[in-house]
């Protein structure tokens, strides 16, 4: 059935409208394990995890966490580790049943692997996999999700394998994570007129992984001593995912089985001792199975102590899931019907909608931070109505860049209603012009009404300028906040006198020497909300101090360098890093060649505390080169500036040059 035109989405709303006359529901087997295997290689048969139930179940969705631990991995994403777990999965899956490999997706270190039985791989449709990094800068790939969604029979299923952020403080953090998950993966749809299906458009969802939630107020030897007695009623209370789901902070509407067995993490690698290391870290379920959806049950849950690879245990469930299937005959009856009421129904009448609101102000809009309005409409006419923002004459969108409207397009049914969010936000591909005046927070959204008028909703705002997408000419120009100069100030800033980054740099020279101590420093990503602080300090000066966490004021620096208009190398210059970067330095422009002799400096300082801080040469210098090709969002951090000339130049920061 085609999926376009007001006549066939009306009969395709009449049809889920409808369902249950000609579906009826048939129980499935699924499968669900995940292992963070710690960067190991199968070194054991993975049968005991894979094989534990008596009949064979109809699908497996198996997933992994850091799956390899090296920066080639990191980096290059690729891996021969890969292979290696594939092939330890398909020999342990159940020796009754012939499975088909479905899809397979990875994102460094996380990795899902779908199977069916081959009986039934003839219903499967619409396969689909997206990968999402909440890592550092909130998109590199050490930390975040991969899914895959696909049709079964009439149902639509997506499963999620994810890694949070770790550590036992950084609940906070991980909450972020699986939100930034669930907001920003997406599945395409065949039909390209239709917008993207987020995780929660699914009638069932299965998440699984390392959620890295910890066992809080309790130390060590309560938390063991509770273990040997088997109480883990008693233990769960004191669980951070438990605590979280329970305020409605994160996974709401899923659920998680009764959890019996000892929790899976941290194990001294190759036994079932706990960690003996010399930060003895506090036992915790770590790795979890979630599930959202109608029914639904589990038959178990459970870990897989007999396997050692890893310093965390494996953990399964058992999922019988009723799944909608079609009765063809109860179908076709139930459409013709569907199709004759229709066309009883189409007549001379022009479609309307009653919006409750035509005009938009959004206040104090800021660099990288949401803003939402509801624009709500309902159908008063006769019939039900499809609706579509349009393009204005002469632009090739319906809207500005900063603004989006979700969902874009759609239908209400008469008497029916549906709420439109209208999001803005200012990124680093649109900052530059709004910072200087060019473009304000102005814009007419055009919504036609298939068959009918269009509605004109007029969006308007003030923005807050930012040193984030300033560029580094008119930073060094400014001799005070940015957001305290007039706007015509700013617009006719061209050349540079004094530094007015200088004020950034000494922050971030005050930073910088615990900077320098932080572990994981730029590897681990801060907390939104710090970044904000940063963000308004820098933008207003006021306080005197950058707020907030290292790990926060790190990636701060880099989002500020990612988002310079002009690279600190400038564009104009690339052909000439590339042929002879020895010289290229002394040939920048006065100002360029101060933030590129301070970001030196400062990469210096953290090599300095390298054993602190765990950065090396190759992460600061040799690999960089790479890094600029594979991740666009590093051109401006170090772009060439650093990756390019300290690749050849690694004296300069192993040295006291």
């Amino acid at each position: 059935m085609p999926q376009f035109g007001l006549r066939d989405n009306l009969i395709k709303c009449e049809l889920l409208k409808n369902e249950d006359l000609y579906t009826y529901l048939e129980d499935f087997s699924f499968f669900l394990g995940t292992y963070n295997v710690n960067g190991q290689t199968p070194k054991e048969s993975l049968h005991p995890w894979l094989s534990c139930t008596p009949y064979p179940p109809d699908m497996y969705c198996v997933g992994f966490q850091e799956l390899d631990l090296s920066k080639e991995a990191f980096f290059f994403n690729d891996t021969p580790k890969e292979l290696e777990w594939t092939k330890a999965v398909s020999e342990a899956l159940h020796p009754d049943a012939k499975y088909a490999l479905v899809k397979l997706v990875r994102l460094v270190g996380i990795m899902l692997i779908f199977y069916v039985k081959k009986e039934h791989a003839e219903f499967i449709s619409d396969v689909e996999a997206e990968t999402v990094g909440t890592g550092i800068m909130g998109r590199m790939g050490n930390k975040g999700a991969v899914a895959i969604r696909f049709r079964f029979h009439n149902s639509d299923i997506c499963v999620v394998n994810s890694h949070l952020a770790a550590h036992i403080e950084e609940y906070e953090r991980r909450n972020q994570d699986y939100k930034d998950i669930c907001g920003r993966l997406q599945f395409r749809q065949l039909d390209a007129t239709q917008p993207p299906l987020t995780i929660m458009k699914h009638d069932v969802i299965f998440w699984i992984g390392d959620l890295n939630y910890r066992i809080s107020e309790l130390d060590v030897d309560n938390v063991k001593e509770l273990i040997s007695k088997k109480d883990f009623e008693t233990l769960h209370n004191y669980d951070q995912l438990k605590r979280q789901i329970d305020e409605d902070a994160v996974f709401v509407g899923f659920v998680e089985g009764d959890i019996d067995f000892q929790p899976t993490y941290k194990y001294d690698t190759g036994s079932d001792k706990w960690d003996t290391s010399e930060k003895c870290r506090v036992p915790a379920w770590c790795d979890r199975i979630l599930w959202r959806g109608k029914n639904i049950k589990q038959h178990h849950y459970q870990s897989h102590m007999a396997l050692k690879t890893s310093d965390h245990k494996p953990v399964s469930s058992l999922l019988v899931t009723g799944i909608k299937r079609v009765n063809s005959e109860a179908y076709k009856k139930t459409f013709e019907e569907i199709v004759r009421n229709i066309d009883k129904m189409e007549n001379e009448c022009i479609p309307s909608v009653t919006l409750a609101k035509r005009e938009f102000h959004f206040k104090d809009v800021k660099y990288m931070q949401h803003q939402a309005e509801t624009l709500s409409l309902f159908n008063d006419g006769q019939v039900p109505c499809q609706f579509e923002f349009i393009q204005k004459p002469n632009e090739l969108t319906y809207c500005k860049p900063w603004l989006t409207a979700n969902p874009p397009k759609g239908f209400i049914a008469q008497g029916g209603s549906v709420e439109i969010e209208l999001e803005v936000f200012v990124n680093r591909s649109t900052a530059p012009d709004l910072n200087s005046g060019k473009e304000q927070i102005e814009d007419i959204l055009v919504l036609h009404l298939e068959r009918g008028k269009d509605y004109f909703i007029s969006v308007t705002g003030n923005y807050l300028p930012s040193c984030y997408g300033t560029s580094i000419r008119a930073l060094c120009h400014m001799r005070e906040p940015i957001q305290d100069m007039p706007q015509e100030t700013l617009r006719e800033l061209v050349s540079a006198t004094m530094c007015r980054a200088a004020t950034l740099k000494y922050r971030l020279s005050i930073e910088g020497c615990h900077l320098g101590y932080s572990e994981d420093i730029f590897q681990q990503p801060g907390l939104r909300s710090e970044f904000a602080d940063i963000r308004d300090c820098l933008d207003t000066g006021m306080p005197d101090s950058l707020p907030g966490s290292n790990h926060s004021v790190a990636e701060a620096l880099l989002l500020f360098l990612d988002a310079l208009p002009e690279p600190v190398v400038p564009f104009s210059f690339y052909q000439q890093c590339l042929e002879i970067c020895s010289n290229v330095i002394s040939m920048l422009p006065q100002c360029h060649q101060n933030v590129f002799n301070y970001l030196a400096a400062f990469l210096r300082e953290l090599l300095k505390n390298s054993s602190s801080n765990r950065l090396d040469v190759n992460i600061l210098g040799k690999n960089r080169k790479h890094i600029a090709v594979k991740a666009p969002s590093f051109l401006n951090v170090l772009l060439l500036a650093v990756a390019l000339f300290f690749s050849q130049h690694v004296e300069l920061l192993e040295g006291n040059k």
